[in-house]
């Protein structure tokens, strides 16, 4: 697995969107994949801060606010993760805590989507 994050284009979350609609799926039955690319090290979570997606982002890691998010890029009710570190699983965990601010959520979308244009 590559350590490069892999983030998501607005054509990929616009066209989860429409599967989901399409398929008439609930939040509760789609999952999503992990933010990290395979590394919660790599050198785009130091360039970027994802807490700036949660209401209280402050309280929370950037590697937590990340796995937080992206129950909303797009929407999930489960994230696919994989390690063999039981401090990193609790630190997810302790992610779910964090409140998403949707209207950045959203207003990240429409960037995504005028950079597309």
């Amino acid at each position: 697995m590559s350590s490069a994050p892999r983030l998501r284009s607005a054509r990929t979350l616009d066209a989860a969107d429409t599967l989901t609609g399409v398929w008439e799926l609930s939040d509760g039955e789609v999952w999503g994949m992990s933010p990290f690319g395979g590394s919660t090290s790599a050198s785009v979570w130091d360039r970027l801060d994802p807490r700036l997606f949660l209401q209280d982002g402050g309280r929370l890691s950037r590697v937590q606010a990340a796995f937080r998010a992206a129950y909303h890029l797009p929407r999930a009710c489960s994230i696919a993760v994989g390690t063999d570190e039981p401090t990193h699983l609790e630190e997810l965990v302790g992610a779910l805590a964090g409140q998403v601010e949707e209207r950045t959520v959203q207003e990240y979308r429409k960037l995504l989507r005028d950079r597309s244009r």
